[in-house]
């Protein structure tokens, strides 16, 4: 993929000198022969109607042959891309393309085609045939939105409805490599998740997505896919590009999926079709759709509290200290170093200066062998897998999940290792007590649940913590493979030597790593979103990048790979997938974590223990 600069500057701030986008004379020309006969849109309008899981409709052959290949060429040749990486997203993204008119005319004569593309789709004479086929009504032909996005192997987008603000009709024009015909196999489809309706506690009616898209549409040269913006309803990623494997045929092109993508918005003041107060309306029902998008009573998994002292070790009258029975017991699993006097003391100051702290080779050599025998032995292991289910819904979160189940199994050598750690040992008063001495806190009841991240599948995005008293959380990573990171030594890591290192460090980064991300306040500096040669908005081109406030350049996770020049990236604690380490976080109130898609080319699955406990308050007249 080419990133050329040659010479394009900026344009004025967006929308300082923005122009009405042109009508040309003989706009029909642009587009394939026949595609505004009456039959050839009552046969788009009958197939929108009749799609599911929700209405939507694929065109091939849009663009004239000729002016595309000369847009794509145009793109190619001047066009600089911005690579990104967010919780939910990566992608090379270019700048607002409707923008173009404010770019200088030395500029825009580089770009003649792509202009003549951008005022076609956006014509009187295509928005009619756009809003007749939909039947979402009229469509702005000032208030254009389009972007260049590329995806090349490892990018990806995850579950969205791309409800934001007036946007009307969502649309994703294909410029693939016209000569090298894509390959279904090779990833980079739009696909589409059906919902279901769920009644909460007061009979209102949700909807959210199910965990699996039912609807699967691969990229092609010149095809235009389409669809109306519905909130709570219109649930789509697009798949990750993958890597060519071993022994794959190599004539792929690189398997570059390069698209123009954007919106069509509501009519603007001064339009045909203009409704005084419908973007205000829109957007409180887009707020209200999101509040109850929300829905986190039907999340799973839900929060299953345990209370201490019910298990087999606990005394009736429990002390603070380790006391010979909890030594005994905690000594089956981890690392005796881990239990002495002097060792917690060091981790005490560590985790009261840092409030987190990370701990390699955690569970001792015998125990932590047990574990990687079961891990691989497929047999064995299906057979647990068997208990697991999927987490919901799609847009917050996809991984395979298990609760614990407190003291439903003894200590046994030829027990389970995967499940004594899960209910034996984590939830354990004597684990909780060594925490307790580790941390310096007064800890509670406690939550633990095991998490299996399967490749090319699973993630969890961003989400803050809204509890107003700080929480107590760790993560026990026993991802069984190497590989995850750059000098990733396999003879270290079996030895459970496991290496921390945050992932815009990573040259290829595969995912599967755990991010917390501390909690600024928004800045009042505009954030670029997009390449330097094109005029770039504030918003993303994604459709998922608004989830969060944009110009949060410090909390939100769509700047931590764009923005390697800001000395404070926002990053409090990165945690690889790797082989028995322990991370312990200190979580404060709107403090956000997500787990990275893990993409098809990772080394394995990602498998760990997630747990949060609790913390008791201090008085307030304490120092």
């Amino acid at each position: 993929m080419k990133r050329k600069a040659d010479n394009i500057e900026p344009a004025a701030p967006n929308g300082s000198k923005k122009k009405q986008a042109t009508e040309e004379a003989g706009v029909a020309s642009h587009f394939s022969p026949g595609l505004f006969d009456s039959e050839t849109v009552k046969r788009y309008t009958d197939e929108y109607a009749a799609s599911e899981p929700y209405r939507h409709a694929v065109v091939s052959r849009l663009i004239d042959e000729t002016l595309l290949r000369s847009v794509r060429s145009e793109i190619l040749d001047n066009i600089h891309f911005t690579p990104k990486e967010t919780d939910i997203y990566k992608i090379h993204q270019s700048g607002d393309l409707a923008n173009l008119d404010g770019l200088p005319e030395s500029a825009l004569g580089k770009l003649p085609s792509l202009l003549r593309l951008r005022n076609a789709l956006y014509s009187h004479d295509f928005r009619t045939w756009l809003s007749t086929v939909t039947g979402a009504g009229a469509l702005s032909g000032t208030k254009t939105d389009m972007a260049v996005n590329v995806y090349v192997p490892g990018c990806h987008l995850l579950c969205h409805d791309d409800v934001i603000g007036s946007r009307r009709v969502s649309y994703i024009l294909y410029l693939n490599d016209p000569d090298v015909p894509w390959e279904a196999g090779w990833g980079g489809a739009l696909r589409l998740y059906p919902t279901e309706q769920l009644q909460d506690d007061s009979g209102k009616t949700v909807k959210l997505p199910t965990s699996d898209w039912s609807r699967s549409i691969p990229p092609a040269w010149n095809q235009l896919s389409f669809f109306a913006v519905q909130p709570g309803e219109s649930f789509h990623d697009v798949e990750e590009v993958y890597k060519r494997r071993d022994g794959e045929n190599g004539k792929d092109g690189g398997r570059v999926r390069m698209a123009i993508s954007g919106w069509f918005h509501i009519p603007q003041e001064g339009e045909e079709g203009f409704e005084p107060g419908l973007e205000e309306k829109m957007a409180e029902r887009s707020s209200l759709q999101q509040l109850q998008g929300k829905a986190d009573e039907f999340d799973e998994p839900q929060l299953q509290w345990h209370q201490p002292g019910k298990d087999k070790v606990n005394d009736e009258d429990e002390t603070p200290e380790l006391s010979e029975q909890d030594l005994e017991f905690l000594l089956q699993y981890v690392t005796a170093n881990y239990l002495t006097p002097d060792t917690v003391e060091e981790l005490n100051d560590l985790f009261t200066e840092e409030s987190m702290a990370q701990l390699s080779d955690f569970l001792n050599a015998k125990f932590a062998e047990r574990l990687r025998k079961w891990l691989t032995d497929d047999e064995a292991r299906k057979l647990q897998e068997a208990a697991f289910t999927t987490s919901r819904p799609p847009h917050k979160h996809r991984y395979r999940f298990l609760h614990s189940q407190p003291w439903s199994s003894t200590s046994s050598e030829n027990a389970n290792p995967f499940v004594l750690l899960l209910n034996d040992l984590l939830p354990s008063t004597a684990f909780r007590k060594w925490l307790s001495l580790v941390t310096g806190l007064t800890l509670k009841q406690c939550s633990v649940i095991a998490r299996r991240f399967r490749r090319g599948l699973d993630y969890e995005l961003a989400q803050a913590y809204e509890g107003e008293d700080p929480q107590l959380e760790y993560c026990l990573s026993i991802t069984p493979t190497s590989g995850w990171v750059d000098g990733d030594d396999p003879d270290e890591e079996a030895n459970g030597q496991a290496k921390s290192q945050d992932p815009e460090t990573e040259s290829d980064n595969v995912g599967g790593y755990e991010l917390y991300m501390a909690s600024d306040e928004p800045e009042d500096d505009d954030a670029s979103d997009g390449g330097v040669e094109i005029p770039a908005k504030l918003q993303s081109q994604t459709g998922a990048g608004d989830r969060r406030t944009a110009s949060q350049k410090k909390v939100d996770p769509a700047i931590y790979k764009a923005a390697a020049d800001d000395e404070d990236d926002g990053i409090i604690i990165s945690n690889p997938a790797s082989w028995n380490t322990l991370n312990l976080v200190l979580r404060d109130q709107g403090t956000l974590r997500f787990v990275k898609y893990v993409s098809q080319s990772a080394p394995g699955d990602r498998w760990d223990f997630t747990g949060c406990v609790q913390v008791e308050p201090e008085d307030d007249d304490d120092d």
